[in-house]
């Protein structure tokens, strides 16, 4: 599963502090999602336009398969990641907002997008999470494969001690 960042990952939002630092907010609910989906056997890649420390700090963290930068071409970077996993296009899903995701989107077998993403992503989405980008949408793509692989209910009854 191979998610974009700004407006997916986080709520699109930019911060800048005083000496130039860019910030952005990451859910937990999505980031636990993801760790979820990697304990279940799914490989997990970002591929974004943006380059940053925090981009990084956060897939280190997710402990995130495959992560590409600063990608000006995301159908290159998605061929890349195709060859380097040995994974076709259609085993892939993507989860993208705006118009520099519609190419890999429309290669990926399962497209996801967040609430709020650009109608042109919307009407060509798989799946339309509830949840707005950066506040849960990921978790809800997460929760999505996680129920459609078989792995959902046992995750959860570990969750719960062995008491779901």
């Amino acid at each position: 599963m191979i998610f974009d960042v700004d407006g997916v990952l986080t709520d699109g939002r930019l911060y800048f502090g005083p000496q130039g630092e860019m910030l952005k907010a990451f859910d937990t609910l999505d980031g636990h999602g993801v760790k979820l989906l990697r304990g279940a056997g799914v490989q997990t890649a970002i591929i974004t336009g943006r380059s940053s420390q925090i981009v990084a700090s956060r897939a280190r963290e997710l402990a995130i398969d495959h992560v590409f930068q600063g990608v000006h071409d995301k159908t290159a970077a998605f061929a890349e990641l195709l060859a380097a996993t040995g994974i076709a296009a259609a085993d892939t899903g993507y989860m993208g907002d705006d118009w520099p995701d519609l190419a890999v989107m429309l290669k990926a077998g399962f497209a996801a997008v967040p609430a709020n993403a650009h109608v042109e992503l919307l009407r060509r989405a798989h799946f339309v999470a509830s949840a707005r980008g950066g506040y849960g949408a990921v978790r809800e793509v997460c929760d999505l494969i996680l129920r459609a692989r078989g792995y959902y209910d046992v995750l959860l009854d570990h969750a719960c001690g062995g008491a779901a």
